[in-house]
């Protein structure tokens, strides 16, 4: 009794007069939740001992109520779940959910609103989420702000894009907590619309890693019918504040009860390795599927009509500058990619080279005119161009054993999109086309709404939704980052939003460093089409003029198909670039896209990342390696393979000579046995990388 009464003394002489804690399954991770005088949520997070949260409030703020302090602990509540499932796609044949819960029941003392706080820790870190049950005091309501914080502990290293509620295209910026500031950031990096925030705003999941050495990631997972989170820094401070991005009349959602919040995630390790793995974590705090025979969902490996529109070579317009009113008055400028002939072209490549798909875009009417002009009805899905005849396509890719990957443009019209949905998957079924690319290039319409709004990912998730009742798949391009949306609708199959290959193709590019910071950044939420392969890296040799280049080495390319994780995986370079390289494309070939296993061997933000990943059904692994602008030597054990068995390993690596900007295409190739016992030495050029396939020997 002395010692409760002198906790007590204790707890109100620092402000507080309620405390809870929660451990994480493994004990390494330690909440404390508190409540101080005036009725404020607050929650402190330690990791082995350290803190890396300090004291930090949470609220949520309504057009009619504060709900941010003045609240009274109803009961509180710890539970455990464990369970392992298996995705449909993906890393992992199975994934562990295995978490400690804490609710806190709260209710306002002046509204009478009542709120829950919930908690979980995993052996990842915390997610926490706000939730308002049915009653009396709510029902509908008008979100106006959501006030999460989250108070680091020091100034440390930070990856992080500048807050941009229309665009992730940005490219990272490395520097200390306090240096976020978005006067130092390039505007003219290639990214066409912008709808910046403040001079200290970033967007999530932002990596961080303090002076001593702990990895601290904060993101979100299972954003539905909610606006996407960014981020407010106080630079002086090492503080964070949830912003949430506004819609057309200015305020954040509008919302009924019971209602739930996103989760906001605290992964850390003192491991960089661990960070990358704990992507299971977002997608544990996902609804299950909600597809129940999802026989349907293929991986898939493709090629297609689109890097040589990037590179001038073709457009995506039938016919130039708009020179007519009408289809039939428009007059082929002859530079069009998506033609009869051509796709064909690519359908036998394709089939030639045991490839799933071919996409094409520029194959509908609309191209002309759109770009740059807020049209309502740009595009009706439906209606191609006079030379490209989509049924002689169709029946010629399923003759060849070739799907054919769809391409809708929205141009930003959202509102045009779902009037034209049902017509569009009927052409798709029509024509056996099992996937479609979408696209939301341009400012959003309706008007007002921005690409991370709650407007937008309604829509997102609508798409997902309409395509998953019709067995189609989906990869959306422009549209806002993936929290995990893939385990409740598989068929949501890939996604770009982030800043992809193509901007090496015409703007400042993508640095060395960009591909070693994604998987800890975009691809915590779920798989990127980030479109590698590209073999022919200075784009001078399409205009003598350009000082444009991908910026790596030609086996980095290769070695992104296993740092950059997606079930669908485009070889983006055009057919000509392939056929002057065959044995380097072999390993294209070769390459799985779904997956048993994954081993995060070697990982530092900015710096290097090695991963190896067993094929889905088969005993065969693929190893990638990278590295940013500075080269690098590593020896990795292969205690991953199967004991008491070799395998042939055939090795994609940097040329003596290597250099991504001075000599990028030097490469060279060796075959050796290996078992599990064995290592493998790597040396890396500049902004290079390694690729490897193991093969069981026959």
């Amino acid at each position: 009794m002395k010692m409760r009464f002198l906790t007590l003394i204790t707890l109100l002489f620092f402000g507080i007069y309620f405390s809870q804690t929660l451990e994480s399954p493994d004990k390494n991770f330690k909440l404390n939740f508190s409540q101080n005088s005036a009725g404020q949520s607050q929650y402190q997070l330690t990791y082995k001992g350290k803190i890396v949260v300090k004291n930090s409030t949470l609220g949520l703020t309504t057009k009619a109520n504060n709900l941010n302090e003045n609240f009274s602990i109803l009961n509180t509540h710890i539970s455990t779940f464990n369970e392992k499932w298996k995705p449909v796609l993906g890393e992992y044949k199975e994934i562990l959910n295995h978490y400690n819960e804490l609710l806190i029941n709260l209710k306002q003392r002046d509204s009478e609103v009542n709120l829950n706080v919930i908690f979980r820790l995993f052996n990842d870190g915390l997610a926490f989420r706000y939730e308002i049950p049915t009653q009396k005091a709510i029902h509908y309501f008008e979100l106006t702000d959501e006030n999460s914080t989250f108070n680091l502990t020091g100034d440390h290293k930070t990856f992080w894009i500048q807050s941009d509620y229309d665009s992730q295209e940005h490219r990272y910026q490395e520097t200390l907590f306090s240096g976020i500031n978005v006067d130092i950031v390039n505007k003219g990096n290639g990214v066409a619309l912008q709808s910046l925030g403040g001079k200290h705003d970033v967007q999530s999941p932002l990596m961080m890693k303090s002076q001593d050495g702990i990895y601290i990631n904060i993101f979100e997972a299972g954003v539905q019918n909610y606006p996407v989170m960014h981020l407010r820094s106080d630079v002086n401070n090492f503080g964070l504040t949830s912003i949430l991005t506004p819609n057309a009349v200015g305020s954040k959602a509008f919302l009924r009860t019971p209602f739930q919040s996103p989760w906001r995630t605290i992964i850390v390790s003192d491991d960089a390795r661990k960070i990358l793995a704990a992507n299971q974590m977002i997608l544990n705090l996902n609804e299950p599927s909600k597809i129940e025979n999802t026989s349907w969902i293929k991986p898939m490996k493709y090629v297609g009509i689109w890097w040589e529109m990037h590179v001038g070579k073709s457009t995506w317009d039938y016919a130039g500058s708009q020179n007519g009113q009408t289809l039939q008055d428009l007059k082929p400028s002859g530079k069009h990619g998506a033609t009869t002939e051509n796709t064909k072209r690519y359908i036998d490549f394709a089939a030639n080279n045991g490839f799933d798909g071919v996409l094409v875009e520029g194959w509908n009417t609309g191209w002309e005119d759109w770009f740059g002009n807020w049209k309502e009805d740009v595009f009706d899905f439906v209606t191609p161009y006079p030379d490209f005849n989509i049924k002689e396509i169709s029946d010629y890719a399923k003759n060849k054993g070739v799907k054919m990957i769809m391409h809708h443009e929205t141009s930003g019209s959202a509102s045009n999109y779902e009037r034209w949905l049902d017509r569009a998957m009927d052409v798709m079924k029509k024509y056996d086309y099992p996937a479609v690319k979408t696209g939301y290039v341009g400012r959003i319409i309706p008007r007002g709404e921005y690409h991370d709004g709650q407007s937008m990912v309604n829509h997102y998730h609508h798409i997902a939704e309409r395509m998953a009742e019709n067995k189609l798949m989906v990869n959306s391009h422009e549209s806002s980052r993936p929290t995990g949306m893939h385990r409740t609708f598989p068929n949501y199959i890939a996604a770009e939003a982030h800043r992809g290959n193509e901007f090496n193709a015409w703007s400042d590019g993508n640095p060395p460093m960009h591909e070693t910071i994604l998987p800890f950044t975009r691809l915590m939420g779920g798989p990127m089409d980030y479109t590698p392969g590209i073999f022919e890296i200075k784009m001078n040799i399409y205009n003598p003029a350009s000082t444009f280049q991908v910026q790596t080495t030609l086996t980095k390319q290769l070695a992104l198909y296993i740092t950059m994780y997606s079930p669908l995986q485009m070889a983006a370079d055009l057919i000509e670039n392939y056929e002057k390289y065959p044995d380097a494309f072999q390993f294209i070939k070769d390459v799985a896209v779904d997956w048993d296993d994954t081993k995060i061997l070697e990982a530092e933000p900015g710096d290097y990342i090695t991963i190896a990943r067993k094929t889905k059904g088969k005993d065969e692994w693929f190893l990638g390696t990278i590295t940013d602008e500075n080269a690098r030597n590593s020896e990795i054990k292969l205690d991953f393979l199967s004991s008491n068995k070799t395998y042939l390993a055939t090795i994609y690596e940097d040329g003596q000579d290597a250099d991504w900007k001075n000599n990028p295409k030097s490469y060279s190739i060796r075959k050796t046995e290996v078992n599990a016992k064995s290592k493998i030495k790597l040396k890396l050029a500049n902004g290079g990388g390694t690729a490897i396939s193991f093969k069981l020997k026959e």
